[in-house]
């Protein structure tokens, strides 16, 4: 065995400890009583799924219109557009791979592999979308008002945080939600950006010769 076959049995050995480690912290978190504050709060968690969130960012956008007020209307559309590429993101992830929810695999056992496009709820683990949106609609109104980032991160953690505990997503469905919502935000961000800028460019007289 060369030097490079022993680098990749020790990393496959790493990545199926980690993977274990996973199932296992979660599945802990999955059968512990979590009480009725943190039951509730899970509740509460619903309102990070699509409809709300999509209500929420058109929402922005209306009263930014109606206020004329086009700091909190483009804060708004920048949510809206976060929420929706990572939404794009994550569906198409979660029909490419099969992963047992927690609270199933407690139940009939824990299956991961390769997605055949089927619409099974109970089989759409990764990633978190709710997490992703979370993190995309929190981040992109940390970016436009600064003084209400800690709330919304505040609010998109906890979002993260009761999704193992409810037996809806593994601890790493979680992680590489948070990653989607970050990377929409960052993307739909640079994106906006430049087309804003192409815009008032476009808008703005030329300066007329000398």
């Amino acid at each position: 065995m060369n030097q490079n076959e022993a680098d990749m049995g020790k990393g496959k050995t790493a990545a199926k400890t980690a993977a274990k480690a996973d199932r296992d912290v979660t599945h802990e978190a999955a059968r512990r009583d979590d009480g009725p504050v943190l039951r509730a709060a899970g509740k509460l968690t619903e309102l990070a799924d699509q409809p709300p969130l999509i209500a929420l960012s058109a929402g922005t956008i209306l009263v930014g219109l109606l206020s004329r007020r086009r700091p909190i209307a483009r804060t708004g559309s920048r949510m809206l557009a976060s929420h929706l590429l990572a939404t794009a993101v994550k569906t198409v992830l979660k029909s490419s791979i099969d992963r047992t929810r927690p609270a199933r695999a407690l139940k009939h056992g824990y299956h991961a592999g390769k997605g055949d496009g089927a619409d099974d709820p109970s089989l759409n683990s990764f990633p978190s979308g709710h997490t992703a949106g979370a993190v995309a609609v929190a981040e992109a109104i940390a970016a436009g008002h600064g003084r209400a980032a800690i709330p919304a991160r505040l609010a998109a953690a906890g979002v993260a945080a009761l999704q193992p505990s409810r037996g809806k997503h593994y601890v790493s469905d979680v992680l590489a939600g948070a990653v989607i919502g970050l990377a929409a935000e960052r993307l739909s961000r640079a994106v906006l950006d430049r087309v804003e800028a192409a815009v008032e460019r476009r808008l703005t007289p030329s300066a007329p010769r000398s």
